[in-house]
């Protein structure tokens, strides 16, 4: 080898050595930084652990508390509701019985039969138009087709010609509906 490559070669060896010293450097610098900040951090004590368990359980306990008052209260309310959801009906209900009072108390001092009848009708029809109002209706059931769903069939009957077969001849008993919902099916009489 000339003499400049051995030069050449001794230059680069300590250029590299201070490479290798400033890399370890870094590490160690770095492994100093975790231990700082692993000292800076204060270690958590089983004591510490234990109140904070302790905490929890207590705020679990309030809220499971409080969980149980909101759900009886709710089902106290409910109950109330569904007890006194007839009181409306019942109110408006009572002057249709002061009426038909008026009627018995008309038919027993009066002979006019013609007078009470009309008086029943009132009546009637003062029960049909509050029942509207609360979305009851009558089911049209006679010459309809037969329909478990809206009727029931109480027996059969033969049909007076072919094309009644299967349909309500005779209805013994009205049906109603509420807000399109049975309310009581008609009792009904059907054809075969």
């Amino acid at each position: 080898m000339s003499k400049k490559n051995k030069d050449n070669k001794k230059a680069e060896k300590p250029q590299e050595e201070p490479q290798v010293e400033q890399q370890l450097d870094n590490e160690q610098t770095q492994e100093q930084e975790t231990n700082q900040q692993d000292e800076a951090q204060p270690e958590v004590t089983v004591e510490q652990l234990q109140q904070q368990l302790e905490a929890q359980q207590k705020e679990y306990l309030l809220l499971m508390a409080e969980f149980d008052n909101f759900r009886r209260r709710t089902l106290k309310e409910k109950q109330d509701i569904i007890k006194n959801a007839a009181e409306k009906a019942m109110v408006d209900l009572l002057p249709v019985v002061d009426d038909f009072e008026r009627a018995l108390d008309a038919m027993s001092k009066s002979g006019d039969v013609q007078a009470l009848a009309e008086g029943v009708q009132l009546i009637y029809s003062k029960m049909v138009k509050y029942l509207e109002q609360q979305g009851v209706k009558p089911i049209e059931s006679t010459g309809k087709d037969f329909d478990a769903d809206l009727f029931e069939a109480i027996t059969t009957f033969p049909a007076p010609d072919e094309s009644m077969r299967g349909k309500v001849v005779d209805t013994t008993t009205k049906g109603y509906m509420i807000n399109d919902k049975v309310l009581r099916h008609a009792k009904v009489v059907v054809g075969q």
